[in-house]
């Protein structure tokens, strides 16, 4: 198509925002899952630092708990996450998907079987060192051209 303008290219997502009605339940809640550092602070939103991406929570729930729309929450360790939610009694179903109590819909997900790598200075400074790759994700990370050998941490 002559004279289409260019379209950026679609880097990753820098951060989810998830409706809740209570901020430090929220707070509470999530920091009781996963580790997490506290970003900054408004009346009505919250915002955790999660690597170099974030969540932001924000009062105002007004939609019915979610059925099929999530997000995945890449974590180092699914063990300990199953642990942690079953000792709060929380749902688990499909793989490891639960809802918060106000219906967000959350599905964790491994890092070392995920087609997209995070930098060695990343991992480190989140406090999850090296983390291997499945050969699989390996795989995928190559055949896209995402993966040297010489990238390897």
């Amino acid at each position: 198509m002559p004279n289409e303008a260019p379209r950026a290219h679609a880097l990753g997502v820098n951060h989810v925002v998830l409706e809740v009605g209570d901020l430090d339940a929220a707070l509470d809640f999530y920091g009781q899952i996963f580790q997490f550092t506290l970003r900054g602070r408004s009346e009505t939103a919250v915002f955790i630092d999660l690597g170099d991406q974030f969540l932001q929570f924000s009062l105002g729930k007004t939609q019915d708990a979610d059925e099929r729309r999530h997000f995945g929450l890449v974590v180092d360790d699914r063990a300990a996450v199953r642990a942690r939610l079953d000792a709060m009694g929380v749902e688990i179903f499909e793989r490891l998907n639960f809802r918060d109590p106000w219906g967000n819909r959350v599905e964790v997900v491994p890092y070392d079987n995920i087609q997209f790598p995070k930098a060695p200075a990343v991992l480190a400074a989140m406090g999850a060192g090296e983390i291997a790759k499945t050969p699989a994700a390996m795989e995928e990370l190559r055949a896209k051209g995402m993966w040297r050998e010489d990238d390897a941490p």
